[in-house]
């Protein structure tokens, strides 16, 4: 039990620095090459702070553990709108863009829709997974479409942390970023297998593992998200949980879903209900033009919820 929480705790810290790291670097190579600073934003970092919930909902189904990797996506999605927003704007208030959420917000519902679809009969198959999939490219294509539309410079300054001190030649930053991948591979390996044993020891459901492991996958975005704050990147707030939720709903389910297809067993309906809810709710939240303290603190009991959901 002692060997499994080290694992557990040692494998969740690299994965968190790792991802960030490996984020970090992609940023600066597209950076270097000419790659939009609002591409960027919506794809780079949104794809590299899902890192961790691909892996390990990647790993999970190729074990033959479908619930915990569904659960994975579930928790992380749920926890992205209320435990990420919701800990931002007690932080300060979140001004949301219009713009962005018209789009990308409505593009993310409709990811997390879809995946509640699929979810909802308890079957999960490889077709399934490999429309999921599909979606993802059609989404990618689409943000790559408004990219243009965007304010590149506004975007670049919001990214500044990453972009900031960058070396004058690319050639250490890849080195960096393959060092981050690896470590990223390995930590949510170790990860993964410090939590079953401890689920397994605890008779934990596969669901609460798959939830917590959703939690604890999201502390990149969580990171992320408050250095966007006390920089006053509100937009980068919303962003960052937009693309995040897009890429779990679509590359990571479905991913799952083609490498291990499987009929769900703990993996509850209500769960799946309350995620759709929380999202339309944060979105709500955000339609608004503010979430201020007390949206926050709404969305944080949100978050005591689907606690209680995944006992």
């Amino acid at each position: 039990m002692f060997l499994s929480l080290i694992y557990v705790v040692g494998g969740l810290a690299v994965l968190v620095f790792a991802s960030d790291r490996l984020v970090t670097s992609a940023v600066r190579i597209s950076r270097r090459i000419g790659i939009s600073a609002v591409l960027i934003g919506a794809i780079v970092v949104g794809l590299g702070t899902s890192l961790p919930e691909l892996l390990v909902s990647a790993l999970s189904a190729a074990s033959g553990d479908l619930d915990i990797a569904m659960a994975n996506v579930v928790g992380s999605n749920t926890a992205n709108v209320t435990l990420v927003l919701g800990v931002a704007a007690l932080t300060a208030p979140i001004v949301s863009s219009l713009s962005v959420l018209k789009r990308e917000g409505v593009l993310m519902f409709l990811a997390v829709a879809a995946l509640a679809v699929v979810l909802f009969n308890e079957v999960v198959t490889r077709r399934e997974g490999v429309l999921l999939i599909l979606g993802m490219v059609v989404a990618v294509l689409l943000l790559i479409r408004w990219a243009k539309d965007h304010d590149s410079e506004v975007i670049g300054a919001e990214l500044g942390e990453y972009t900031a001190d960058a070396p004058a030649a690319p050639v250490r930053e890849i080195a960096l970023g393959l060092g981050a991948l690896v470590a990223t591979v390995l930590s949510a390996q170790l990860l993964l297998t410090g939590a079953e044993d401890i689920g397994v020891r605890l008779g934990l459901s596969a669901t609460f593992l798959g939830v917590m492991l959703g939690i604890g996958t999201s502390l990149p975005e969580l990171a992320t998200t408050l250095a966007a704050v006390r920089h006053g990147s509100s937009d980068l707030v919303i962003g960052n949980v937009v693309g995040s939720n897009l890429f779990n709903s679509l590359a990571v389910a479905g991913a799952a879903a083609v490498i291990g297809p499987a009929t769900l067993v703990d993996l509850s309906r209500p769960e799946i209900v309350f995620m759709v809810i929380a999202v339309a709710v944060a979105g709500g939240f955000a339609l608004a033009g503010r979430i201020q303290r007390l949206g926050g603190s709404v969305l944080l009991g949100g978050f005591v919820v689907l606690m209680l959901l995944s006992q």
